[in-house]
């Protein structure tokens, strides 16, 4: 039987993160993980994470992964893959299945980091293959180079139905429409109107009716429900599709601790049937840590935070490092936590209708109903403002934590100031040099570089463009506005692309000045 000072299941943001920590005090660490490749879900997200730099944001999510992993093999931590952990029992001893060979290890403390499973729901046809989880469409898309479908209906307005969206058609799908029974969307309204100005549309207070096929999907009837959820009649839309992906949540994976002993609680806010904790993650079995979405459904910038604190707690349970350093590192990583956890989007509004930003301005209604901010709407918002000149304008219209292009303007252009979660704004007297470095930084591809008067009665638009083939310069084509529908004539003046930008394209548009605060997307015709 091997010995290790701490044994960690799940090589994910959290077990890495929890495996780095340790291994820093000088453990002795294994992580073993069920998989092929370690990274859990850091390496199908190929989008930017929010946050700020702390949190590793503007950054994507698979070259997290390779950074983590390279610090914890830096670092001498065992990753042992293709591990299918078995059982934990006894005193702290794991069977584990390697390949085909089983081996049993004992640990002076575990770390289960073992996230979370896709959620399913049911209707007629829902066994047809060509039916998905989202989460398996990103693995087949950002892991195994493979098109999950050609015309797709996503169900589910979650950051995951949203983001998953916008990376099916960066994988050249058509995503026929997105839907969901819930009256309002769940995600980032960020996340939401990147996938709106494509021409995506959005069917709220909607569900599935059946999938259609005989040995796989060809397509598929929604209807919109009432508030009980019942179908209204006569409301059915029927699709062509041979892909239906499904983003309904997650469900944390506690069946080991489960299977442990561990007292086990049902906590709906968490994401379902979750271990009981203490403050630092310590289950009812001492030495049996839990960290990440196993414990409580998050984002893996949480997950990350929360494994880092979990390796503190081990090493100093074990007596690696003292009480008093311990308390040190749990305030630093709580107050990058407690930042995580602010804002519209906050655990404690889950659920909730929230009507007014931080700063008392009117939420827009219609980006929570059709997944834009309608032109009437945007002007209230501070980062939206007119200047001669270029000048930055920031769409980002909910108070969610994420900071990137504060630090990305050395001009000092944006200001979100010491809260996170607050609006940007554009810093009076500033001058823009359009560097572009706003733009590619943002996260929720929220920033737009707009010179509104060229003096000839054009404007340019400067977008983010992360879309195949890439536009060239001269390209003539249309102006596409918040909600995806063509709205002017335009072409392509700039293509701009730096290693700073990190595979943001900068796509400069002309077009008529009546339509520099509407055009926001760029379609080739």
């Amino acid at each position: 039987m091997n010995r290790y000072d701490v044994v960690i299941v799940g090589a994910g943001p959290a077990g890495l993160s929890a495996a780095i920590e340790a291994a820093k005090n000088g453990m002795k660490v294994v992580v073993f993980d069920e998989n092929s490749k370690p990274g859990g879900q850091l390496f199908k997200q190929i989008h930017k994470f929010f946050g700020s730099k702390e949190h590793k944001a503007k950054i994507r999510g698979f070259k997290i992964g390779e950074e983590l992993l390279k610090e914890a093999y830096d670092l001498g931590v065992e990753v042992v893959l293709n591990a299918i952990v078995l059982s934990l029992h006894g005193e702290k001893e794991l069977t584990v299945k390697v390949n085909d060979e089983v081996r049993h290890v004992k640990g002076d403390a575990v770390i289960i980091a073992t996230g979370a499973s896709e959620n399913m729901v049911t209707f007629r046809g829902w066994t047809l293959p060509g039916v998905i989880g989202a989460g398996a469409a990103q693995t087949m898309m950002n892991l195994n180079k493979v098109r999950p479908g050609n015309k797709i209906l996503m169900l589910g307005s979650g950051n995951v139905g949203l983001v998953v969206s916008f990376q099916l058609m960066q994988a050249g799908c058509e995503v026929v429409g997105l839907v969901d029974a819930a009256p309002r969307i769940g995600g980032y309204g960020v996340h939401a109107a990147k996938v709106a100005r494509t021409g995506v549309p959005f069917y709220l207070s909607h569900t599935i009716v059946e999938a259609e096929g005989t040995d796989h999907v060809t397509g598929v009837t929604i209807a919109q429900v009432d508030e009980k959820f019942q179908f209204i009649p006569e409301t059915e839309k029927h699709f062509d599709v041979d892909t239906i992906c499904l983003a309904v949540g997650l469900s944390p994976m506690s069946q080991l601790l489960k299977n442990a002993g561990c007292k086990i609680v049902e906590d709906p806010k968490r994401g379902g049937v979750v271990p009981e904790v203490d403050e630092l993650g310590m289950t009812s079995i001492p030495g049996v840590f839990a960290a990440g979405d196993v414990s409580g459904i998050e984002e893996a910038s949480s997950a990350m935070i929360e494994g880092r604190i979990s390796g503190a707690a081990v090493s100093e349970y074990l007596g690696y490092i003292t009480k008093e350093e311990l308390e040190e590192k749990i305030k630093v990583n709580e107050a990058a936590l407690d930042s995580l956890r602010q804002g519209m989007f906050a655990p404690k509004n889950r659920g909730k209708l929230v009507e007014k930003t931080d700063e008392g301005i009117d939420v827009s209604m219609n980006l929570l109903k059709k997944g834009f901010v309608a032109d009437e709407e945007i002007e209230r918002f501070p980062g939206v403002t007119h200047r001669v000149g270029i000048h930055p304008v920031m769409e980002c219209t909910q108070n969610i934590p994420c900071n990137p292009c504060q630090e990305a303007c050395k001009k000092g252009c944006i200001s979100i100031g010491s809260n996170i979660t607050s609006l940007p704004i554009v810093v009076e007297n500033s001058s823009c040099i359009n560097c572009g470095m706003c733009v590619a930084s943002c996260s929720g591809q929220a920033i737009f570089l707009v010179d509104e008067d060229l003096g000839d009665g054009m404007a340019t638009v400067t977008l983010p463009y992360e879309f195949i083939p890439l536009p060239k310069e001269g390209t003539k084509g249309k102006g596409l506005g918040r909600d995806g529908k063509p709205v002017c004539e335009a072409e392509v003046v700039s293509v701009k692309n730096m290693k700073a930008f990190d595979k943001t394209n900068l796509l400069t548009i002309k077009v008529p000045k009546e339509y520099a605060m509407k055009a926001r997307f760029f379609k080739a015709v």
